[in-house]
């Protein structure tokens, strides 16, 4: 037995308790006649004693060739500590160690092992394994592991079966780009790993299976950013039988139950709003809702009044910011500087300082009088010591502009509260987008979303038009989560192929597999799937999912630690029958 007890639960309860402990030298203090060192397993630190007049001697010399990191193993009594350390639950206890065994030596850690680390990310990333033994890092895997096993008990409480579905799959032309496999048995062919499990869990429905869900891995070959990766998991579920209403409610009732579980915290609403009201009030689909400033649209006051920039916009929009009026000249123009960024690519920025009197001092003085200003603030909502910024030109650039501004200028006021939780569902997005280059339509979502019912009339004159039976579940502005009620007969699915710009010979190539099935009595159904990676962060109070993954890819798709991807032998190449030429 290697330990009886581990490093975090012995109290004044377990005083003159023989103990058996294992674990890691976190640090030692040698005083020469008694030395200290902290032993941490995941659970805990507890603090041994070797005492030169109580401790054999052969054991209190090797006490002092322990470094940080090594494995050990030791056995002796508990004993009251004299000077007690309120910060840890051992901490009126100490082991007076009677037997000392090195079970592996360890080299000097290329960084502290403690909450407050001197180790960049770069040389981390390379050692996660001894990351991992800090306790920011253990703690939020531990926390993943709790969200998990919530998800899974609130799911399988309410009948849901968890069923895996493969891996190795067929590539489609829908969506990022798929990592693909070669297959050694059928030369010249590939799979691909799922970029979600869509298509099987439909299958599923169509078998019976009634309510699926999976926590699954994905892939997708796409460019990176903080809260993207290569691979990621997905909470992903399906159900039969359904309409929106039902799925709404099912999984507004797994989020108010990790809000409560986890978090403590009570949630009651959760506003449905549609695609359109979020872009027009947000300038996304994913607004953030714990505060305010929403957009105020200023055409009808801010156009011809013989100010061009203004004049030749198709939108003039604006947000007032709570208590921004005391911004200095040199805040403002740091702002507009923002802006002007080229991950924004505003050309410039109008501001209005609301005075506590209910008069107006704007940029544009010049060309708007006190009772323009006036309706400015009526249409933004400013209140007197706000300051509306104004931005203008093209209607989906402007608000996109505008939303980069409306979520920075919240982060420096600090309106968003990583302990406040402000969930929402966006819903009624539009089926197909236009890709202006190729002149194609491609699936907002994906090519098995249901239209609505009453708009699929405009599939043959306005495809653009059409509405999608889809939704999105919103938190703190972030997209946690997605899905749709599913095209289910084979007709429909078959003309939704079709305006996506598939010939018969294609649809039926890529996904032939699955309109067969639909064939065969295929129920109503829809589903959702969460991204657990970004849930788990945002619910750990987090911006990014790294320190919420064990092993996580960096911005360039490497895994530095093992350093993938990299080259394979000439010899795989030649039985994956890939010529060596072209690679």
């Amino acid at each position: 037995m290697y330990r009886s007890h581990n490093c975090g639960e012995l109290n004044a309860s377990n005083i003159n308790t023989e103990v058996t402990l294992a674990g890691w030298v976190q640090k030692s203090r040698d005083k020469g006649f008694m030395n200290w060192v902290d032993l941490r397993d995941r659970y805990g630190i507890t603090q041994l004693i070797f005492d030169e007049s109580r401790t054999d001697k052969t054991v209190f010399e090797l006490a002092k060739t322990l470094g940080r990191e090594f494995v050990i193993q030791v056995k002796g009594t508990v004993i009251e500590r004299e000077a007690k350390n309120k910060n840890i639950p051992t901490g009126e206890i100490e082991i007076l160690v009677s037997e000392l065994t090195i079970l592996n030596a360890a080299l000097t850690p290329p960084f502290t092992i403690e909450d407050e680390t001197d180790g960049g990310e770069d040389i981390r990333m390379k050692y996660r394994y001894l990351d991992i033994r800090r306790n920011p890092v253990k703690n939020s895997l531990l926390f993943r592991h709790k969200v998990a096993m919530e998800v899974r008990k609130y799911l399988s409480d309410l009948d849901f079966c968890e069923v895996e579905t493969p891996y190795l799959i067929k590539s489609t032309p829908e969506g990022a780009r798929d990592f693909v496999v070669p297959s050694r048995m059928n030369e010249g062919q590939f799979y691909a790993l799922p970029q979600s499990p869509q298509t099987f869990k439909q299958l599923l429905m169509v078998g019976g299976m009634d309510k699926y869900f999976q926590i699954v891995k994905c892939f997708r070959d796409e460019d990176l950013r903080a809260d993207r990766q290569p691979e990621f998991t997905q909470i992903d579920c399906e159900m039969a039988f359904v309409e929106q209403e039902d799925i709404l409610n099912v999984f507004e009732g797994l989020t108010r139950h990790l809000l409560k579980e986890i978090k403590g915290i009570k949630v009651d609403k959760f506003p449905r709003i549609t695609y359109d009201y979020a872009m027009k009030t947000y300038g996304n689909d994913k607004p953030d809702i714990r505060f305010g400033m929403k957009f105020g649209e200023l055409n009808e006051f801010a156009q011809h009044k013989e100010f061009p920039v203004f004049n030749s916009a198709e939108l003039v929009v604006g947000i007032a910011v709570p208590g921004a009026g005391n911004y200095t000249r040199k805040e403002i123009d740091g702002l507009i500087d923002w802006v002007k960024r080229p991950q924004v690519g505003a050309s410039g920025m109008v501001y209005v300082k609301c005075n506590e009197d209910r008069t107006y001092k704007s940029s544009v003085d010049k060309f708007y009088d006190n009772d323009d200003l006036a309706n400015w603030a009526k249409a933004t909502e400013a209140n007197p010591g706000d300051m509306i910024f104004v931005l203008s030109g093209p209607a989906d650039k402007t608000r996109a502009q505008l939303s980069a501004l409306r979520m920075e200028l919240a982060t420096r006021l600090g309106l968003r509260n990583p302990e406040e939780f402000a969930p929402l569902w966006v819903v009624d997005f539009p089926l197909l987008e236009l890709d202006e280059e190729s002149g194609r339509y491609h699936a907002m979502h994906h090519p098995f979303t249901s239209p609505k019912p009453e708009d699929m009339a405009l599939l043959e004159t306005e495809p653009g038009k059409v509405r999608a039976n889809a939704y999105d579940m919103v938190l703190n502005g972030n997209e946690i989560g997605g899905g749709s009620i599913r095209i289910h007969d084979k007709a429909t699915q078959q003309l939704m192929f079709k305006y996506l710009g598939f010939t018969e010979e294609e649809a039926k190539a890529q996904f032939g597999f699955l309109m067969d099935a639909f064939q065969f009595g295929a129920p109503p159904h829809g589903g959702l799937a969460f991204g657990l990676d970004r849930l788990v962060a945002i619910l750990g109070g987090q911006e990014t999912i790294r320190d919420f993954i064990a092993f996580p890819k960096n911005n360039s798709g490497r895994d530095v630690m093992i350093d993938a991807p990299s080259t394979i032998d000439e010899s795989q190449l030649k039985e994956l029958h890939i010529k060596i030429d072209s690679i």
